[in-house]
């Protein structure tokens, strides 16, 4: 999306939180006593106000129920958050990370799509819709660099990244394409704008090998958590969840290699790919 796009989208962010503002205070509801009755904190009300924070669509629905608005604020949320570009579960996931001050991922099986190349990404994307178009492909190719983006910024927001070894090992894309994809991960660890490590295969077992795992904080607003497998994903809020899922993560953190090390085995197994690559 560019930056005029995107712009534009958080004007109409602060236009549904200019008319929740102007509803609630008709309604005669302070930021405390609506939260209260659509289950969230007083806080977060403020945020939607302020355009800082995006709500949930579930939460959209009940404010709709309280301040008794005809759907109002379910059709502007649906319509918003409505990025064609991206799965229905992700579309809020993404608006999340362009507000994170600190994200920390695990990918089982494929590198995160915030460290992905363009060549990566368009065999993850072919690999798993064979019959799309070109254009299809271009198009979630190109979303997927766009969201990467964020890690270039000056604002960029503090980036973990744990990757079972299996990630390095699966030649997607081909050779060629898998060199200059654990090239790019090692520059961004080696430029200090993503600390990766490594679980090693040897490591047998570890915490989450089921999906991947994302966990976002936010410098006025509680953490969250998103978990993905291969045909849905969560975006998860409650706070006890939140907090199960930062615990996995702890363990996931404590089976990885060193920094060091793990950019020794990204570097060493992309030189292995390169040699691959020449001798064919």
């Amino acid at each position: 999306m560019a930056k005029g796009s995107h712009g534009s989208r958080q004007a109409a962010w602060e236009f549904f939180g200019a008319e929740l503002k102007r509803r609630r205070e008709d309604a005669a509801f302070t930021q405390v006593e609506l939260g209260a009755r659509v289950f969230v904190s007083g806080g977060y009300i403020g945020q939607f106000e302020q355009a800082i924070r995006k709500p949930q669509l579930d939460v959209a629905q009940r404010i709709d129920e309280v301040l008794q608005t005809g759907g109002f604020f379910e059709r502007t949320w649906r319509k918003l958050i409505d990025d064609k570009r991206y799965a229905d579960y992700f579309a809020a996931v993404v608006e999340l990370e362009r507000l994170a001050t600190k994200i920390c991922e695990f990918a089982p099986s494929v590198v995160p799509g915030l460290l992905q190349t363009a060549p990566y990404a368009r065999a993850v994307t072919i690999a798993a819709n064979p019959f799309v178009t070109d254009e299809y492909v271009d198009e979630k190719v190109s979303a997927r660099l766009e969201r990467a983006s964020i890690l270039k910024d000056a604002t960029r927001p503090e980036y973990w990244a744990i990757l079972h070894e299996n990630v390095l090992r699966v030649p997607v894309g081909g050779p060629a394409a898998m060199a200059e994809q654990l090239d790019h991960v090692a520059t961004l660890a080696r430029e200090r704008k993503a600390l990766v490590t490594v679980i090693p295969c040897a490591s047998g077992a570890c915490a989450s090998m089921a999906g991947t795992l994302k966990l976002m904080e936010f410098d006025d607003a509680p953490p969250t958590a998103y978990t993905e497998t291969s045909f849905w994903g969560e975006l998860l809020d409650d706070p006890a969840v939140v907090k199960r899922a930062q615990r996995a993560y702890d363990l996931l953190r404590g089976t990885a290699l060193s920094p060091k090390v793990s950019l020794d085995r990204i570097e060493s197994a992309a030189e292995d790919y390169r040699r691959c690559t020449s001798s064919t």
